[in-house]
């Protein structure tokens, strides 16, 4: 960590998690702010946390609703979601709402420190692509639209490049499925053309496309593209 500590707000109404989180992050560096309801949350927003570690089920106001007003409050400050097994359908609203990403209660202290670190990469550049991506043996170079897996060319249609230029623009970042509807077509464009794309894209990049290393589904949500190196 650098001099100055990096100011995460852990907004959670359960005590025992709020502890856990303060420790973890304490012990990496971070400096950590906590709030246990909505209100006290936006309060907080005054000392500008530069992450957010959101749990959906609070007390006083819905958990969506809150992400929606720290979104209108702040575009850019990164959002990583908790929520419970099996909500997929909550995970995809904080996602179009303006999330970050998300994690499955319980989950495992490695497991957020990494999802806060991509975040948190994907913040910053932000404010200015790379030209060239890698991740593993694939590069992507996003000036001259180069794509390569080692030292070999990938030859893709202009349609498989945009996706994943895509996927490079938010790599680590899970992207739903209307998210890249929306980008690539229309919302209303049937998802099995996304997923004919995907396949195809997989076909050319991945080692073994059944076992796909680099991008990767995130069942009943969309596509997270491995984060770069």
């Amino acid at each position: 960590m650098s001099a100055n500590p990096i100011k995460v707000l852990v907004i959670d109404d359960e005590p025992p998690i709020r502890k856990l989180l303060r420790m973890g992050l304490s012990t990496q560096g971070y400096d950590v702010l906590e709030a246990s309801n909505g209100k006290v949350a936006l309060e907080k927003l005054a000392e500008e946390p530069a992450l957010i570690i959101l749990d959906l089920g609070l007390p006083d106001i819905q958990g969506h609703e809150l992400l929606r007003t720290i979104r209108a409050r702040n575009e850019s400050v990164p959002i990583v979601v908790l929520s419970s097994r099996g909500d997929e359908a909550g995970k995809v609203q904080a996602l179009d709402l303006g999330a970050d990403d998300y994690l499955t209660k319980p989950f495992g202290m490695d497991e957020l420190l990494a999802r806060m670190r991509a975040a948190l990469r994907h913040q910053l550049q932000i404010k200015g692509e790379r030209p060239v991506f890698r991740t593993g043996d694939l590069s992507v170079d996003l000036v001259r639209r180069i794509v390569k897996v080692g030292e070999t060319d990938v030859k893709l249609s202009p349609k498989e490049y945009d996706l994943l230029r895509v996927l490079v623009q938010h790599a680590g970042k899970v992207l739903t499925h209307r998210f890249l509807l929306r980008e690539l077509w229309d919302e209303l464009t049937d998802a099995q053309y996304l997923r004919v794309y995907v396949r195809q894209l997989r076909q050319k990049i991945e080692a073994d496309p059944e076992r796909p290393q680099y991008v990767l589904t995130e069942t009943g949500i969309g596509y997270r593209l491995k984060a770069g190196d």
